[in-house]
């Protein structure tokens, strides 16, 4: 095993999986390559760039460890390299890390130059990249793209490709050559019909936990497709081409603090298949915070758990089993009136109104929610509006929203956050709900305000 001191320099073989745009392949080839690492006998560390919830997932499950996300919008660029070495080191520390890019290399926030990138992140970890390239209908061009991938920002190293969706040999080795004539190694090659892929959804993926047989036999297929057609020797000698992390790791203690308020209240936090959404580091933070963390199913669980003093409700897939969560009336009526301070993100935001979609919820909101074609979907620059358990007014915010629901009305009279001019969301005088999703080691303060709200 790896013997790390927490504040020197770490040689942490690294490695970022990237494409020239969504649907080349990244999550199928880097849950795969997580996998196929691991039953090598490697401990391996999964990452995901961006904001995405489901995504880790399937490197959890790859991985046998939290997958966790790198996002600079939502976390700070200073945080970033921190965290990924928290979650290298958490629980033990790992031979390699694989980092999942997120849409094209160069695609991150809009307007913003590519800030929070795939490209970005790479250049704070100093990662190489590895590029999935689809090659369907593409033959020298490929060479085109991958060496304008790499010219495009001189700071990202790109050590070499894979090429997915191959049509037969004859198209592989056209590839192979001119991607030579170029300069780019070639570290795999995937038959278009051996790909793998799990189910999606109006959201992307279906989410592990509510398909977890299948999502095995899913992850188990992609390992044997990466060990049979990508050089994991090459791969490894890419990642211990990153240089020595220097960043010490993030701390959640130092974050928050340390405990706040007297004792360990119990913060009682969502989960199961309905409400699968949340970054590893909350419970990290309430537990630094002085918090006892117990997570309950509002789909199985009659009730809280005991001595439950907070509740955190996280986002999720709340219409897809809303007859179901609608049949545990015992614990819909105990969120109604629990007397102690309830954060709600998105999924909950619609679990703690009176009806989604005509199905009734727990009631706790003044307001009904369902369904729509459209997706609102981008980062948000927020302020907070009403002093909260998690916020104070005026409190600066940076999140992001992820839904194809609206409510009505819109918003309250105590509105949580104003962004672009409008205000959003639900605050009373116990509950914080509304559709943005944050990330709480970029605000770790709201969980040192939920622990002290809850010691109350």
């Amino acid at each position: 095993m790896v013997t790390v001191h927490p504040g020197a320099p770490w040689a942490l073989p690294r490695v970022v999986v990237a494409a020239p745009a969504s649907g080349h392949g990244k999550t199928t080839l880097a849950t795969g390559l997580l996998a196929a690492l691991r039953r090598r006998g490697l401990t391996v560390s999964p990452h995901k760039v961006g904001p995405d919830y489901i995504d880790p997932g399937y490197h959890a499950l790859a991985a046998g460890r939290p997958g966790r996300n790198l996002d600079p919008w939502l976390v700070g660029e200073e945080r970033v390299a921190p965290l990924l070495r928290h979650g290298a080191a958490t629980p033990t520390p790992a031979d390699i890390a694989v980092i999942e890019g997120v849409m094209g290399l160069h695609d991150g926030a809009v307007g913003r130059r590519g800030y929070a990138s795939t490209a970005h992140v790479a250049r704070l970890v100093d990662a190489p990249v590895l590029l999935v390239l689809d090659t369907t209908a593409q033959g020298r061009s490929a060479a085109a793209l991958a060496l304008g991938m790499a010219a495009f920002d001189p700071d990202v190293r790109i050590g070499g490709v894979i090429l997915n969706r191959v049509g037969s040999p004859r198209h592989e080795s056209l590839l192979r050559d001119a991607l030579a004539e170029v300069g780019v190694p070639v570290l795999g090659a995937v038959a278009r019909a051996a790909e793998v892929a799990a189910p999606a959804r109006h959201l992307g993926l279906v989410p592990v936990a509510e398909r977890a047989p299948e999502s095995v036999a899913i992850v188990a297929a992609l390992a044997d497709l990466v060990a049979a057609t990508v050089d994991l020797d090459a791969v490894l000698d890419l990642a211990r081409t990153a240089g020595p992390l220097r960043a010490p790791a993030w701390d959640p203690v130092a974050a928050v603090g340390g405990p706040a308020g007297a004792g360990r209240p119990v913060v009682a936090v969502a989960g199961g298949p309905a409400f699968t959404f949340s970054y590893a580091e909350t419970a990290e933070l309430l537990a630094a915070a002085g918090a006892t963390v117990a997570p309950f199913d509002p789909l199985r669980d009659p009730g809280l758990p005991a001595g439950t003093r907070a509740v955190v409700v996280g986002g999720g897939f709340p219409e897809a089993y809303a007859p179901q969560l609608a049949d545990n009336a015992t614990l819909r009526a105990e969120l109604a009136d629990f007397d102690g301070p309830v954060v709600a993100e998105c999924a909950g935001l619609l679990y703690l109104g009176r009806h989604l979609d005509g199905v009734p919820m727990c009631g706790r909101l003044d307001l009904t929610a369902r369904m729509t074609d459209r997706l609102t979907l981008g980062y948000r620059d927020a302020v907070a509006v009403t002093g909260s358990p998690l916020h104070r007014p005026g409190d600066p915010v940076r999140g992001h929203e992820f839904h194809r629901t609206v409510t009505d009305p819109g918003h309250g009279d105590r509105p949580a956050w104003r962004w672009d001019g409008a205000e959003h969301g639900f605050v009373t005088d116990r509950v914080h709900a509304s559709y943005l999703h944050t990330h709480w080691a970029g605000h770790p303060q709201a969980a040192r305000r939920l622990v002290e709200a809850a010691s109350r």
